[in-house]
């Protein structure tokens, strides 16, 4: 019996005296006749994947045009703080005519920009779209804000809508 046992294991390593850990080595023929799982116990599981992915994929659903959202609102903000200091380099908001386009480009047009700084107001180089891919409106004076209006159309890129088509306007942020 000790030496069945004995031709089933092996010494680890091949350290001789110094570790004395046996390893047991098991046959190949071990592997070819385990039992794997059981059609039943298969359903099982996608049964329960099956459930878990019921609850799981409904709250990630949706997210996408939330997110689009929320980039947008941040967008307008972004304008927001370059249009104040726009204003306090050169006492006054761009014009409708200027537009935003001014927070990167010295205006040539309107009312004359003095103190207009160097590489402009805003990181990008071109006024970004939403995240819809639209261009945002901008008006100066503004229609609902004394000094300007920002809005972005939303989803649809039309005026009006709700849920995800309803505009996203800078008067109507949280501030």
């Amino acid at each position: 019996m000790r030496k069945k046992k004995v031709d089933r294991m092996r010494w680890r390593n091949g350290a001789g005296e110094q570790r004395k850990k046996w390893a047991p080595t098991f046959p190949l023929s071990h592997f070819l006749t385990s039992n794997g799982f059981t059609l039943i116990e298969l359903m099982i599981v996608i049964v329960i994947l099956a459930i878990l992915a019921t609850i799981v994929v409904p709250k990630f659903m949706g997210r996408e045009e939330q997110a689009k959202r929320t980039a947008t609102i941040i967008q307008i903000k972004n304008f927001e703080g370059a249009l104040k200091l726009f204003k306090l380099d050169n006492g006054f908001y761009p014009s409708t005519e200027q537009g935003l386009k001014a927070l990167i480009e010295k205006p040539t047009t309107g009312r004359e920009v003095k103190n207009w700084k160097e590489g402009g107001y805003l990181e990008a180089k071109e006024i970004p779209l939403d995240t819809w891919g639209n261009p945002y409106v901008y008006l100066s004076p503004g229609v609902h804000n004394k000094e300007y209006d920002i809005v972005s159309y939303g989803a649809d890129g039309a005026e009006g809508g709700e849920g995800n088509d309803a505009d996203i306007q800078s008067w109507a942020l949280e501030k």
